[in-house]
């Protein structure tokens, strides 16, 4: 856990515990009181290390302690340290502040609630199965920008291989695509119970999730009259821009 690393004339200029037992912060803006004990109630804490005394905080104009982190979830943060209340919304963004002031109780009650655990043990464990995925999403929004200039719209061919036995037919399969077969993306083959639509799915909501507008559209490969199969493994993924 890396605190902030001051000079020694920083170090002389930084606010002393006040002898009130209630603090005032200022946490990127969003004003709080609190009770020192509560800030300290987990010693293994970020936060209680930053209170610890001298405190590694500096002050805003008026006095107040300045932590220099958006402040809009800090108040389930005081929340559960005063009551051990949990949120009832934006779970995920008071687990990534939870995180960050290293409370473990919180994060560890937050990962086995309804809206994180489905996330981290269902979706998370699936596509840690897929190989390349995150870095095929970063493949994908690179191209889908490379072909946005002048365009409204911007369409990446995608592969998606749910077995062995579809990887071994992929030379064919991409040989049979009469589109730009280099910037076809590949995903799988998996081991694991769920669907290629599952697969899509995933995709659409991590480029969606980033503030892009995406829609998948299965793309039909035409059997040739030489061919004995046509494949299913092709979509087309759609970036809108405007």
């Amino acid at each position: 856990m890396s605190l902030p690393d001051y000079t020694p004339s920083e170090k002389q200029s930084l606010p002393t515990l006040p002898h009130s037992p209630v603090v005032q912060l200022n946490v990127g803006g969003h004003l709080f009181s609190t009770a020192l004990s509560t800030l300290r109630k987990h010693p293994d804490s970020r936060l209680a290390e930053l209170f610890s005394s001298p405190p590694k905080l500096r002050s805003d104009p008026l006095g107040r302690y300045f932590i220099d982190r958006d402040g809009s979830h800090f108040g389930a943060i005081l929340d559960f340290l005063r009551s051990d209340c949990l949120p009832t919304h934006s779970t995920k963004e008071v687990h990534r502040e939870a995180v960050y002031y290293n409370i473990r109780p919180l994060v560890k009650l937050l990962e086995e609630s309804p809206p994180l655990f489905g996330e981290l043990v269902g979706r998370q464990q699936f596509l840690s199965r897929v190989p390349h995925y995150r870095e095929n999403i970063e493949v994908l929004i690179r191209i889908a920008r490379a072909e946005a200039i002048a365009a409204r719209q911007s369409t990446i061919m995608i592969c998606v291989l749910r077995t062995e036995e579809d990887l071994g037919l992929y030379d064919n399969a991409i040989n049979s695509l009469e589109s730009n077969k280099e910037s076809v993306v590949t995903f799988g083959p998996w081991k694991a119970a769920l669907s290629v639509k599952d697969l899509l799915d995933c995709v659409k909501l991590d480029i969606e999730s980033q503030g892009y507008s995406v829609s998948i559209q299965r793309h039909a490969v035409e059997r040739s009259f030489l061919s004995t199969r046509s494949y299913d493994y092709f979509h087309k993924l759609i970036f809108t821009w405007w």
